[in-house]
């Protein structure tokens, strides 16, 4: 398989190329009904002008990279799960995302929960929460990793970082778990999808994929993943190549085999 390159600057396009997933009901903690919940976060979709487009494109040079606050997050789960966010991809409860009010859509953080000092790396793709005292609503499985999935809330740290320090905590990481860090560039409930997204890449002459399926309260996740990625090069250039076959996300994931 060809390694894939980085470059220092690295840009993340926001929408990825998802389905909705079928899920099994299972409760998580929210103060609001979830038909209530999700009314609110059905009418949150952002229509995003230059001023976020470009803050999403560089390293956070903006506000935002100073960007640290403290306070409640909750998670979100079955509920939401295979529904639209705020950026337009779809909603994937065991996926490291977030949904935060005011960093930009596409962007990284690192969280840390104050009390067991865990930390995780979250990408923000919806907005939210709608609940007054929280500050940011996690996907179950960050909220696990942070160890609040029980409790439902907890006490935590968000600090915006740039995507590169992003991915360079993610491979540090995952080097500690003897694990490596790849390019997703699509996750479908459909295998003809992925074999199709894989094709096309094929005929492009790009890296090549493979693609990885994991089993999901009931149902089958077919992933399309390029790498590992070993070196820091050449990673804009292939999400503007990417862009050009009309694959418009990718993200950095360390999940690689059957969950």
């Amino acid at each position: 398989m060809k390694k894939l390159l980085l470059t220092t600057t690295i840009v993340l396009l926001s929408a990825c190329s998802t389905e909705p997933l079928k899920t099994s009901n299972t409760s998580s903690y929210t103060d609001l009904s979830a038909s209530a919940e999700h009314k609110l976060r059905h009418h949150s979709i952002l229509h995003f002008g230059k001023a976020d487009e470009n803050t999403e494109s560089n390293d956070l040079s903006s506000e935002f990279s100073s960007h640290i606050s403290q306070g409640t997050a909750s998670w979100y789960g079955p509920q939401f799960h295979g529904k639209k966010t705020a950026s337009g991809e779809i909603y994937d409860m065991y996926a490291m995302t977030a949904a935060h009010n005011t960093l930009p859509i596409s962007s990284y953080a690192k969280v840390t929960n104050l009390k067991n000092k865990r930390s995780v790396i979250v990408r923000i793709n919806d907005r939210g929460p709608f609940h007054g005292d929280r500050v940011m609503d996690l996907s179950y499985s960050a909220a696990k990793k942070l160890g609040i999935d029980q409790a439902g809330t907890g006490a935590v740290e968000i600090k915006a970082i740039a995507p590169k320090q992003a991915l360079a905590q993610m491979q540090e990481a995952a080097a500690k778990q003897d694990q490596q860090v790849y390019l997703q560039v699509g996750s479908f409930g459909n295998k003809t999808k992925a074999l199709k997204l894989q094709h096309k890449i094929v005929a492009s002459h790009l890296p090549e994929t493979k693609i990885l399926s994991a089993k999901r309260k009931g149902s089958t996740v077919y992933k399309v993943q390029m790498g590992p990625i070993n070196s820091p090069e050449n990673i804009a250039s292939l999400n503007q190549q990417l862009a050009k076959i009309g694959v418009t996300g990718t993200q950095f994931v360390t999940e690689t085999s059957q969950n």
